[in-house]
């Protein structure tokens, strides 16, 4: 039990000093830097994914270029 106690302990402690130091870099930006407009700006999301939306395929099913924020994996034409 004692030894089990340890690992998850220093696991727990491990967890917390890398969400520290990850926040203190990227979020406090401690080196310097600002957040680029291409990720805090809407307008430029929704152009993007349009974009990559109108690429074409060349090989299998044409399926959606960002599965995980459409929740859907392949996109059938409504002609089949």
């Amino acid at each position: 039990m004692g030894m089990a106690l340890k690992i998850v302990g220093s696991l727990v402690g491990a967890t917390v000093i890398a969400y520290a130091v990850d926040t203190v870099i990227s979020d406090k930006k401690i080196f310097g830097g600002t957040t680029p407009k291409t990720i805090t700006d809407k307008e430029w999301c929704e152009e993007t994914d349009k974009k990559f939306q109108a690429w074409p395929r060349t090989a299998g099913p044409p399926v959606v270029m960002n599965p995980i924020s459409r929740q859907n994996f392949i996109v059938k034409s409504r002609s089949d």
